[in-house]
Parts: C-alpha cells; structure tokens; sequence
C-alpha cells in the first residue's frame, strides 16, 4: 500500500512533486480561460440575421420618406417600439429613482386637494367662490339674527350694484319666490292652497317686481289678482293709487319709483323671504308671506352714484272651501299687508319711493329710531307703520 505524502513534504525539500510539464499546461488553460470570457463573442447566425432584417426595414422607411414636395417633413418610424435598440427609452436606475419622486410629489398633491375639499370645499385655486359669497340657501324659517355687517363694507357702484350688502348673496327676482309644497289645511283641499300659493306669488311679483310698475307704472295686474269680493279693499287701492297722499300711500303696497328722479342699475333686484301656510279660523287656510326686496338704483339724469333701497312686504292671504264660503276662482283674498321701506323720503305722499344718495343734503326730521332693514328675525314694526326713521345700512 501506498501513501500519499503529506503537502510540503517529499524525499527532496523544497522541490515541487508536480512535473514542470503539468504546471505549464496548467498555467496555459488558465490563461486561454480569461481571455475567452473577456472576449466579445461572435454573434450568431441567426442574430445576424434579425440585426439584417431590423436595418432593411428601417432603410425601407426612410425611404419611403423620399419625393415629398410640401408639408412638413416627416421623420423615419421604425417599426420597432420606441427603446427597442436607443439608450434614450431604457430605464437607467437614476431615472427611475427621479419617477419615483415624482409620482410620490403627485401623490402628495392629490392627497392636498382631496384633504381641503373634506374640509373646506374646493380650494380656491380651482375656481370656487369664497364661502362668503356663495348664495344662500333659501329661507325656511325666520333667522335667529341680523346678517353681520361689515366694519368697511364696500360702495355700490354701476358694475356692482349689490356690493357691501347682505343681498348679494341672495337670489334674484321671481325665482327667490319659492313656493312650499301644498297640503291640505283644514277644510281646504291641496289643490285649493296650491293655487293661492301660486296667486300670492303672482300678486308679489306684480306688487314689487314688474318694470313697468317700478318705473312708476299703475299697478294694473296687482289689482286685478285681488278677488273682486272685496269691494271695499280694491276701492281703497285704487283711490291710494289715483290720489295719494302722506296718510294713504300705495307704496306701502306697491314699489314704485319716480322715473323722473330715479332708475334701477340693471334689471336685477335681490329678493329674500319665505311663505309658509297655517290653519287658520273656522277651517280656512292662510298663507303667510314675508318677504325682502332690494332694489338698486341710480340718478336719472346723471348715472354714477348709486344707492339702495329695501323694502320689506309681509302678506296674509286666505283659502277657503268654495262649496262654504263665497270666493272668486282664480283670484287672492287679501287678509293683510304692512310694509317697511328703508332709504326713502317717507314724508313725502306722491305715490313714489324717493330714495337719497350720499351727495344729497337733504334736512329731513327723523323721529323714529333705527333699524337694520336686513334684519330678518323680526317681524315688522307695525307700531311705527308710516313712521320716518334712520336705517343703519343700506
């Protein structure tokens, strides 16, 4: 038996017991080993055939770019994607690190947007209105306070009629007149007080909406939706309406203005209120309609300073079952009406709202105390109807 000596060990010391010719073919392989794995190696045929194909069809491209007179001039497509053999469209770890950035500042921003919008609304910078000059909903029962008012509540002017006031957030016209739903109300059907709400808007529309009365017009068609029955009431309007005097006004009824003196800026008037309906006595429906309109206005003569005035109307109406109580179809029983006009010369009886501009000197005697004719949780002073007093902003 032989035994393999130990390394470093042999009958010669310090002589290697592998043969000179063994090393050096060792060293050789090991050589022609780096210099096979550094060397590029030789593509393959069937590379070189695609690599042939590819420039072909790009040749075929760019040629058939050839010949083209006018237009503009466009660039070879190869029909490969875009990255298939440019540098340009691989991802390199530094570009991918620059998406990630970015997709995480989109991120960010999104999660701002949708964050103000849980708490704030839209943010201002896509386009919403400040919440101060959002409108209002409607009115739906009376307000516990007055609007606030503001410490330097901007002039009104002829692009602006409404600025500095609480009614430029309130809606417009006719359409601020919104009817509640109809019900049946004692001994009234619901189609019965439908029709008076529709009536009592109409005659308020009429009253203090239509142009040809603002402009100083006769009431015609306010007079005409007010039943007939009422005899004494319609004589009373139209003896107010062609002679009126301080103590028998019509425009504690209707709004007119003198259009010698005055003109509305625009055709827009604010308009403010609610109506509501309510069992009354002996089984009759009433309709109780309160209501603020707010009218701007400049000089007829010389337009540039405008002012406002505001007036408040509040209505009774009542309904009744045709079959027990005498009613005429169609038209408004009239129970009550008291109104409150702000910025107006009350001691004049001429018929017409005479409003004042701050350029005006006008010495009139104000014995009633003042009043925010914006203040809505109040019902009208019907004490001092008639009365002169100072309104604390217009």
């Amino acid at each position: 038996m032989s035994v393999t000596p130990p390394l470093g060990s042999g009958p010669d010391d310090g002589e290697s017991s592998v043969p000179d010719e063994e090393w050096e073919r060792f060293q050789r392989e090991a050589e022609d080993s780096v210099r096979t794995s550094a060397a590029p190696r030789e593509p393959s045929a069937r590379a070189r055939m695609v690599a042939a194909r590819l420039r072909e069809r790009d040749e075929e491209a760019a040629r058939g770019q050839r010949g083209r007179r006018w237009g503009r001039k466009k660039e070879p497509e190869p029909w490969q994607p875009e990255g298939w053999r440019t540098w340009s469209a691989q991802e390199t770890p530094g570009r991918r690190k620059w998406s990630t950035w970015l997709i995480g500042v989109a991120a960010l921003a999104l999660f701002a947007v949708w964050g103000s919008t849980q708490v704030y609304g839209m943010p201002d910078w896509l386009g919403t209105a400040d919440a101060s000059e959002k409108p209002l909903a409607a009115e739906t029962a009376a307000p516990s306070s007055a609007p606030p008012q503001e410490a330097y509540p901007d002039r009104p002017t002829l692009d602006e009629p409404f600025a500095g006031s609480p009614a430029r957030r309130w809606a417009e016209g006719a359409a601020a007149i919104e009817l509640p739903e109809a019900r049946a109300v004692g001994d009234v059907s619901a189609a019965e007080v439908e029709a008076g709400l529709m009536r009592a808007k109409e005659f308020l529309v009429a009253a203090n909406l239509d142009p040809r009365v603002l402009a100083g017009g006769r009431p015609a068609e306010a007079l005409s939706l007010v039943d007939p029955l009422q005899t004494g009431y319609l004589a009373e309007l139209r003896s107010w309406v062609r002679n009126p005097s301080v103590e028998n006004d019509p425009k504690w009824v209707f709004t007119r203005f003198d259009p010698d003196e005055v003109r509305l800026v625009g055709d827009t008037v604010k308009v403010r209120g609610r109506m509501t309906v309510e069992e009354g006595k002996q089984g009759k429906a009433e309709i109780h309609a309160d209501y603020t309109f707010v009218y701007p206005l400049t000089k007829a003569q010389e337009a540039g300073e405008v002012t406002r005035t505001i007036v408040r109307r509040s209505l009774v109406a009542e309904v009744v079952d045709r079959e027990k109580w005498e009613a005429t179809e169609g038209k408004l029983w009239i129970a009550g009406h008291v109104g409150d006009i702000a910025n107006d010369a009350c001691a004049v009886g001429d018929g017409f709202i005479h409003p004042s501009f701050a350029t005006d000197l006008r010495d009139e005697e104000r014995t009633g105390p003042t009043s925010d004719p914006y203040d809505r949780s109040r019902p009208i002073d019907t004490e001092r109807q008639g009365e002169c007093g100072t309104a604390t902003r217009i």
